[in-house]
């Protein structure tokens, strides 16, 4: 272990970074009314919101950014004099700091063409390769638009009401986090200041006051938001040395969104038209780099059968921050798709490499892949904490194990020729209502 004069350095410019990072909040200071959707959609989404550089000039930041700016540099300087340049845990530590420098640069530029680059500089584009292959994002995300848009997606569809209010949602997932994390760990309460349906944030899941959700809708917010994004944070909160394991720069946004939505995979929470909205976002990302503009974006998705709300929100998600015009977007939204893989490629290649015990090490904190191998080596050194809160599929990896062993396997058969195969013995079968156990068949109807 290391000794207790470098342990103390480190907690003490850790707890720096996290109380100078705690007014930056990026979502909050490029969010748009919620009464925009209803004018632009009013105009047939043929005219473009009416917000410029300008609306963004009378939002005025939670923080003075030259002020705070000037604190990160010297933070980092500080890390580099205490900590020595060639420390591993310090620099982890440094180009957190360093990536709230380039946010303060990314919200000092919201409304004008810089932004889209600090935003590629944050989180990347949808023209990026995925991490050890030829594919880019974009042709990604148009393969799994295409899995999620084939009819099979539409005839699986069960009819999950949105009746749940927002109260009601309160009261479910409180008893839910209860069970997870223990009694009053964790608060599920109402908002008023979201746009979203509900949103994660330290120890607290927001629920928007205006929503209703169904069933469905209520076990994805349970494990993305619940057991991925509070469990993180809680775990990071507990490292007794890197405190800044709590705090979410975007360098870990990918992994972050991406092991959010495997969650929701593993659990069998997810549904084809979530997966497709997910999707959706790297391809409204693309064509929102390539100079398409608000309403070209919007038409793009609604001419391929997306409803009025969901082309406006995927639109809407891209462009805010940005200009409307295209080519300076805001880039975040290709972090569900990308991390997703990644995340996947990770796990796999961790148990076919045969060291299965770095895999926990993901819910450590927030994280990067590549910071995994040295946090796991701190771990065994006891500087670092292991996650207390962990899915239980990722607490006993027995089953993790068999899935991706087996998923592993089957990569290796020409599914081209498997589905020639299969769809000849398919070819004759008569069309029929979807058979939902425990439903008559008025109700399947």
């Amino acid at each position: 272990m290391k000794n207790e004069a470098y342990l103390e350095r480190l907690r003490g410019l850790s707890t720096r970074l996290v109380a100078l990072q705690k007014p930056i909040r990026i979502l909050d200071a490029i969010k748009w009314p919620a009464d925009i959707e209803e004018r632009f959609l009013a105009h047939a989404g043929r005219q473009l919101p009416d917000i410029s550089a300008d609306f963004y000039q009378r939002q005025p930041l939670a923080f003075d950014p030259d002020s705070i700016y000037q604190s990160l540099k010297d933070l980092k300087a500080e890390v580099r004099k205490q900590l020595g340049r060639g420390d591993s845990l310090g620099k982890i530590l440094y180009a957190t700091v360093d990536q709230y420098q380039i946010v303060i640069e990314l919200l000092r530029h919201r409304g004008t063409d810089q932004f889209g680059h600090f935003s590629k500089l944050l989180y990347g584009s949808a023209q990026d390769k995925i991490r050890g292959d030829r594919k880019t994002l974009r042709q990604m995300g148009e393969r799994l638009c295409h899995i999620f848009s084939l009819p099979a997606a539409e005839y699986l569809h069960r009819p999950y009401p949105h009746h749940i209010s927002a109260e009601q949602a309160v009261n479910v997932l409180h008893h839910r986090m209860n069970n997870y994390f223990g009694v009053n760990e964790v608060r599920v309460e109402l908002s008023d200041n979201i746009v979203s349906d509900a949103s994660a944030g330290g120890d607290c899941i927001k629920i928007n006051r205006r929503a209703q959700f169904s069933e469905l809708d209520l076990q994805v917010l349970e494990v993305h938001e619940g057991w991925v994004h509070v469990g993180t944070t809680l775990n990071g909160r507990l490292q007794p040395w890197a405190t800044w394991l709590s705090v979410g720069s975007p360098r870990i946004t990918a992994i972050q969104e991406g092991m959010a939505v495997l969650m929701e995979t593993l659990t069998f929470s997810s549904f084809p038209q979530r997966a497709r909205r997910i999707s959706d976002r790297v391809v409204a990302v693309d064509l929102a780099e390539q100079g398409a503009d608000f309403c070209e974006v919007y038409r793009y998705f609604l001419e391929r059968g997306v409803s009025e709300h969901d082309s406006y929100r995927v639109t809407q998600r891209v462009f805010r921050g940005g200009t409307l015009t295209g080519g300076s977007v805001f880039t975040k939204d290709i972090s569900y798709v990308k991390g997703f893989v990644e995340n996947v490629n990770f796990i796999r290649s961790a148990i076919q490499s045969g060291v299965p015990e770095i895999i926990p090490m993901l819910f450590v904190g927030k994280v990067t892949l590549d910071d995994l191998p040295l946090l796991y080596e701190r771990y065994l050194e006891g500087v670092i904490a292991a996650p207390k809160y962990l899915p239980p599929m990722f607490r006993d990896l027995n089953g993790l194990y068999v899935w991706f062993g087996f998923s592993s396997s089957m990569s290796v058969m020409n599914i081209g020729r498997v589905q020639q195969h299969f769809s000849k013995l398919f070819k004759n079968m008569p069309a029929s209502t979807p058979l939902y156990p425990g439903t008559n068949d008025a109700e399947a109807n």
